[in-house]
């Protein structure tokens, strides 16, 4: 990769901008080699879909296997809970406390009404919280078994009060998940789990924060910074003015994009082909994902616009298609969805893609790699 002449700032385009971010999220770049690496230098990855993270993690490092990346949760490194928005992400244990310190006020304040709604009021946080530190010391249990617990000690769960209840507990500090037993989650004890605590004042884990965000996603705008932490807009200015100093900004069209100036130039990508899961921070750490996603195809990723979003081919920085995949007890098969016809070149290259793919879960499930492509090019 070659270093940057300044004249391409002037003139930089979203190609340009897409082909940066698959650098510094480490999709075209794999710098780090463990999964915990990965986790911690894009500060945190949406994970609601657990396998499909896995595989966000694992398509970032060198020689993956599902495996590698499930024994990082098992054994702590990596912890999975609710500390940007409200939703699930992957941190890495270092980071987990002083996240959640930083963001879950905010989170919580702007889901008090929800809260209220539930009878959740800070006597009944009080005794549920006594009733889970109780039930989960030196354990970790499922959902079900959670539950169960709470309604032996009369607390409801029934509809979504439940998981309000362990969202709750997760965003303040007392529980978290732990590793998987078979194929269900389990909750653990987030100070027995994560037993050393790196603490930062206010100001030191806003610079922190803006500082993973801008060298591992960028180039992004100010606004992105501040829809992916869930910062209001006056604390990510904060934090992004802490950090300027180490960062390059350019001017594209009317926005103001910032990343690391130690960023490689991309060379040409053309022909290079990603499958990346359905929440990938490549999509999801942007407010503004026009750069890799055309608008005119945001309904085909994103059905109905109801949160869920498919698993996405990526050429040369961009969506082109989704993709699906089957196991069996002897082979994997992907199938692609194609939203325009791709050069030999390209289908080479997603071939190759769809064989790393199978590559990283055969080895770890006794499965033969399989590539059975079924391609249906939808314009």
């Amino acid at each position: 990769m070659s270093q940057r002449s300044v004249p391409e700032f002037a003139k930089m385009t979203a190609t340009e901008i897409a082909r940066y971010r698959l650098i510094n999220q480490q999709i075209a770049a794999r710098r780090c080699k463990e999964p915990v690496e990965v986790v911690s230098s894009l500060g945190a990855m949406q994970a609601q879909d657990y396998l499909g993270t896995l595989w966000a993690i694992g398509l970032r490092l060198p020689a993956p296997t599902e495996r590698d990346v499930e024994r990082a949760i098992a054994d702590r490194k990596i912890i999975r809970t609710w500390p940007l928005r409200g939703t699930l992400h992957f941190v890495a244990a270092a980071d987990v406390h002083w996240l959640l310190e930083l963001l879950g006020p905010r989170i919580i304040s702007t889901a008090n009404l929800r809260f209220e709604q539930y009878g959740l009021d800070s006597a009944a946080l009080s005794r549920i919280r006594k009733v889970l530190v109780k039930a989960l010391q030196g354990t970790q249990l499922t959902r079900v078994e959670l539950y169960a617990v709470l309604e032996r000690a009369k607390i409801s769960v029934e509809g979504q009060r439940g998981y309000h209840i362990l969202w709750r507990m997760g965003v303040d500090r007392t529980i978290c998940f732990g590793a998987r037993r078979g194929k269900q989650p389990t909750f653990t004890l987030l100070e027995e789990w994560v037993q050393a605590v790196r603490t930062l004042d206010q100001e030191a884990a806003l610079a922190e924060l803006a500082w993973r965000y801008f060298n591992s996603h960028g180039p992004a705008t100010l606004r992105d910074f501040a829809w992916w932490s869930g910062l209001k807009m006056s604390d990510a200015k904060a934090g992004l003015a802490m950090v300027s100093s180490r960062l390059e900004s350019l001017a594209v069209s009317d926005k103001i994009y910032w990343m690391n100036p130690e960023t490689p130039s991309p060379e040409s990508t053309a022909s290079i082909a990603y499958l990346l899961p359905g929440f990938d921070e490549y999509l999801l750490g942007y407010r503004d994902r026009s750069a890799a996603l055309d608008p005119a195809i945001v309904q085909k990723i994103q059905p109905g616009s109801n949160g869920i979003f498919s698993s996405t081919i990526v050429i040369d920085g961009k969506v082109v298609g989704t993709w699906k995949r089957e196991l069996t007890k002897k082979a994997v098969t992907v199938s692609t969805n194609l939203f325009r016809a791709p050069s030999k070149r390209e289908a080479r290259a997603l071939e190759e893609a769809i064989g790393w793919y199978c590559e990283y879960l055969g080895t770890t499930r006794g499965l033969k790699p399989s590539v059975r492509v079924r391609s249906s090019e939808n314009g």
